[in-house]
């Protein structure tokens, strides 16, 4: 996921917290699913909208994705390990789904909200929003329309997907972290070390979200090996997601309420296709793994890498499966979108000829 740029004051972070730190107790207190998460995504989003500039540091940023990537990773044991022979079906299954979602998407967007063939494929893209970005710019593409309709998808998506587990029976109200002792204050210091270092081997050789993977293999290697067996503190897993949250939300910063009618249709409607062809592809997975829909549900819907894998760790998901579907997903759609692409210029290019 491409993520808002260095705010340009320093006020902006704390201020941008502080109502996402309002939102969270908001949907506390109506004890709504995920409500660390979804409270400051939509109360950021909603006065971005209104006009107020938000951004998150991006250095709060990088650490939020650590702390992440060690509560996820703490979670991993020898029975996760053992389901990852059965994986590759669900890989299968996934490349449907991101097919489907693009051939019917592109198809909706060309014939429905006036996007050429061009422009309607990029913003079908189930994810890989850099990738889609830098493409849309360099081919003259719609870049504004694209941006805010791929926007509205994974704000869409991240309200969504925990109220579709909501409603497949997911239990929504266990603990966020692994059950387990705490984390010292050394073993803490040497696992963010760890995974910094890790990390930045990991940005190197380019695969997504670096940091965050980089901190779920350090911490998963650590439990498995039994170096570490405790959890982070809860209250800092919890301040990581009222920070991804709010970075969620201030995705809309600066973004004017007439920018934001001409995609939004569009975003929602690609949104309401994704859930429901995931949703599809999930459920012979799930027979065929023995896991809950739901959980397979997180693990094929194409919201943000960070921002689903987040999710999978409060649905309880097998640790890892959400990652690596998500992880597999991206690499779809560095070999699908080109090729499809390719297509569609052979096809502006016939009548010509």
């Amino acid at each position: 996921m491409r993520w808002p740029s260095f705010p340009r004051s320093p006020r902006d972070t704390p201020l941008t917290l502080a109502v996402g730190g309002a939102g969270a107790l908001l949907f506390w207190w109506l004890n709504a699913p995920v409500y660390m998460l979804l409270g400051p995504v939509i109360a950021v989003s909603i006065v971005s909208l209104a006009g107020l500039r938000t951004g998150v540091d991006a250095r709060l940023r990088d650490a939020c994705f650590i702390v992440l990537g060690l509560a996820v990773g703490a979670g991993f044991n020898h029975d996760a390990v053992n389901a990852m022979v059965r994986w590759p079906l669900a890989f299968v299954f996934m490349t449907g789904v991101i097919w489907g979602i693009m051939v019917v998407c592109r198809g909706m967007l060309a014939r429905f909200f006036g996007f050429d063939a061009r422009s309607a494929l990029l913003a079908a893209a189930p994810g890989h929003l850099s990738f889609v970005m830098a493409v849309a710019s360099e081919g003259g593409s719609d870049v504004a329309r694209i941006s805010i309709t791929q926007s509205v998808r994974l704000l869409a998506l991240t309200i969504v997907v925990p109220f579709a587990a909501l409603l497949m029976g997911v239990d929504m109200t266990g603990q966020i972290t692994p059950a387990g002792a705490g984390v010292g204050p050394l073993a803490i210091v040497a696992l963010v070390a760890a995974a910094v270092l890790v990390g930045l081997l990991f940005k190197r050789l380019s695969i997504p979200a670096p940091l965050l993977m980089g901190a779920m293999v350090v911490s998963a290697i650590a439990h498995l090996t039994r170096l570490e067996t405790g959890v982070l503190p809860q209250w800092l897993t919890i301040f990581a997601y009222l920070v991804l949250g709010s970075l969620i939300g201030s995705r809309f910063s600066g973004m004017t309420l007439a920018r934001l009618k001409s995609g939004l249709g569009a975003g929602l409607a690609i949104t309401g296709v994704a859930v429901g062809l995931a949703g599809l592809g999930a459920v012979p997975v799930a027979w065929a793994l023995g896991m809950p829909l739901g959980h397979v549900l997180v693990a094929f819907a194409p919201g943000g890498l960070e921002t689903m894998i987040a999710l999978g760790a409060v649905l309880a998901v097998v640790p890892g499966f959400v990652a690596a579907c998500h992880i597999m997903r991206l690499v779809v759609l560095s070999v699908l979108l080109p090729a499809m692409l390719a297509r569609v210029a052979r096809r502006e290019k016939r009548p010509a000829e």
